[in-house]
């Protein structure tokens, strides 16, 4: 067979990368490697390459002599508590694989990388929605906008293009990776029915009654494979997201019912209180139902869905811009979380 494509996946553990490896690996005379710190399991058609982008040797000594490489897939984040901090890990692990890659691999023709609301402040409190690429910056630090400013400047004079994508809580799976919101839905929700209770929603009245939105892996995966090959995709940035908005108050029966439970009144309770003392009676549905034996503290992180849960005010992004330069895909968010639910049962990571 031969290869069109040579695909390098930073952060193909976690979802946004494990789901564009997949995508790109499905594409015809396409060769995929997936760069990671840790070594998990693979996807089908996936070359593993441990690697760790914040030590300029290593990178140089796994990556340095890969020639050929024509894609970059920027999924890696390291996370640290300041933003200066954040903002100056995250562009040095994006720096260092860009710059080794571009010297070994003249055929470099793409790097897609991942943004999200917080280009927006949607971290920060309510904000203009629906939210648009044009709109205006915020005050840095933001490692999103220097992420994009650092490859502004080192594409310049060069054959290669960039895109960024903006989803917003991207919903999928990846061995280990917590900060998943489906993932958080469907333990909170089998751990209430273990304890026989209700699945009621715990975040604030503002939340549940707030418009918000999600985007699924696999679209946004989709979306990634059209940026690297599309023109009109080049050099710009995108919102990516299922299509559709919804309120909680009327998405959280239609989830109970996924679950075969029974909803009462939403009660605020912040699930990385109410759900640390878990971890023994997940142990037992893990044990009773031939789980995937992840441990408790890699399977959700509940300040995120505690995060998201109490964001009381509209969360909306416009798709238009993709859409009009030709990405029109989309998914009823509905649709989205039952066949969600049902690929983690499939993958026994829920009863």
């Amino acid at each position: 067979m031969s290869t069109k494509n040579v695909v390098l996946v930073a952060g193909v553990h976690g979802v946004s990368g494990r789901a564009a490896a997949i995508a790109w690996a499905n594409t015809p005379d396409t060769k995929v490697y997936g760069l990671s710190r840790r070594s998990a399991d693979l996807p089908g058609g996936v070359e593993g390459i441990t690697v760790d982008l914040l030590d300029r040797e290593d990178v140089e000594r796994k990556l340095g002599g890969l020639g050929g490489v024509t894609h970059i897939v920027f999924a890696a984040y390291i996370e640290k508590a300041g933003a200066g901090e954040r903002s100056a890990v995250n562009v040095a692990i994006l720096r260092n694989l860009v710059e080794v890659v571009e010297a070994a691999s003249p055929a470099l023709s793409h790097v897609a990388f991942y943004q999200g609301g917080k280009a927006y402040g949607s971290d920060l409190g309510p904000f203009k929605t629906p939210a648009r690429e044009d709109d205006p910056r915020l005050m840095s630090p933001n490692f999103y906008y220097d992420q994009e400013d650092f490859l502004r400047r080192q594409q310049a004079g060069k054959a290669w293009h960039r895109t960024a994508l903006r989803p917003e809580a991207i919903i999928g799976y990846a061995t280990g990776n917590p900060m998943n919101l489906g993932v958080a839905i469907a333990v909170y929700a089998t751990i209430s029915r273990e304890l026989r209770l209700p699945l009621r929603f715990p975040g604030s009245p503002e939340a549940y009654r707030a418009l918000y939105q999600v985007t699924s892996a696999e679209l946004l995966a989709e979306a990634t494979v059209w940026a690297g090959v599309s023109p009109a995709a080049r050099d710009d940035i995108f919102n990516i997201t299922n299509g559709d908005q919804f309120r909680w108050q009327h998405m959280w029966p239609r989830i109970a019912r996924m679950f075969d439970m029974e909803t009462a009144d939403p009660v605020p309770m912040p699930l990385s209180s109410y759900m640390t003392d878990k971890a023994e009676l997940w142990s037992g549905i893990v044990a009773k139902h031939g789980l995937l034996d992840t441990p408790y503290e890699r399977v959700v992180s509940w300040n995120f869905a505690d995060f998201i849960f109490n964001s009381g005010y509209d969360n909306v992004s416009s798709t238009i811009k993709a859409r009009k330069a030709g990405f029109a895909e989309c998914i009823d968010t509905e649709e989205m979380f039952r066949t969600f639910f049902a690929s983690l049962r499939a993958g026994k990571i829920i009863p």
